[in-house]
């Protein structure tokens, strides 16, 4: 059973990472319509927001893969002026939307449906955020990605991610992929803030930017 269940993560990972944009919207939809992330649903107090609210700059956060709309209305009001949360899964939006609207942030958060590896956005941000969802962008494209959003960077802008590094097989372990997408960052961009925190799951935050051009 073990064997099996391993080998029907491991599917559904490379699927998640390296499938069709419609394959990935299916299963997605598939578990947010479900329960499989109803544990997801209250994240308040956790560590990625203290980072968020000293860098928003009262300004514009593009949220990459933005799930039920945690950081929409749970980041404090007052830090940002504005709010595009991307994520491949309607259902997953709409309990965003919803949520959005119960707390009176509609005129602050909107939403789009795409797959965040193909979304161009149309304005620059303070911050572009990766929450947990630089997990599932394959090695070979965290480069690429991370430059195409650099472009849409304010010039005292910044990335922010949020990766849960820990694997729950092993709690002692760092995850060899998340070390990997990290270790490929800070070589190639200037790092800001980087904190590894002894909670659960070992969550880490790297915040960074484009490298000056000397």
């Amino acid at each position: 059973m073990y064997i099996v269940d391993r080998t029907l993560t491991f599917v559904r990972g490379f699927i998640m990472s390296y499938g069709p944009s419609s394959i990935k919207k299916r299963l997605w939809d598939k578990e947010f319509s479900g329960t499989k992330w109803d544990f997801i649903n209250n994240t308040v107090g956790d560590c990625v927001y203290p980072y968020l609210e000293k860098y928003a700059n009262n300004g514009n956060i593009l949220d990459l893969g933005c799930g039920p709309g945690n950081t929409a209305n749970e980041l404090a009001a007052h830090v940002y002026q504005s709010y595009i949360g991307v994520d491949i899964s309607e259902a997953a939006l709409a309990k965003a939307v919803k949520r959005t609207e119960e707390n009176g942030r509609a005129g602050k958060n909107r939403f789009v449906n795409s797959d965040f590896l193909g979304y161009d956005p149309i304005q620059d941000f303070d911050i572009i955020l990766f929450r947990e969802s630089m997990y599932h962008v394959p090695y070979g494209q965290v480069l690429p990605i991370l430059t195409k959003f650099s472009n849409y960077l304010k010039s005292t802008g910044v990335f922010i991610v949020r990766l849960k590094a820990g694997d729950h097989r092993r709690p002692n372990v760092i995850k060899t992929r998340v070390t990997a997408k990290l270790d490929l960052i800070k070589r190639e961009f200037d790092i800001v803030e980087s904190r590894q925190f002894d909670l659960p799951g070992v969550p880490i935050v790297l915040v960074f930017r484009p490298r000056r051009q000397n």
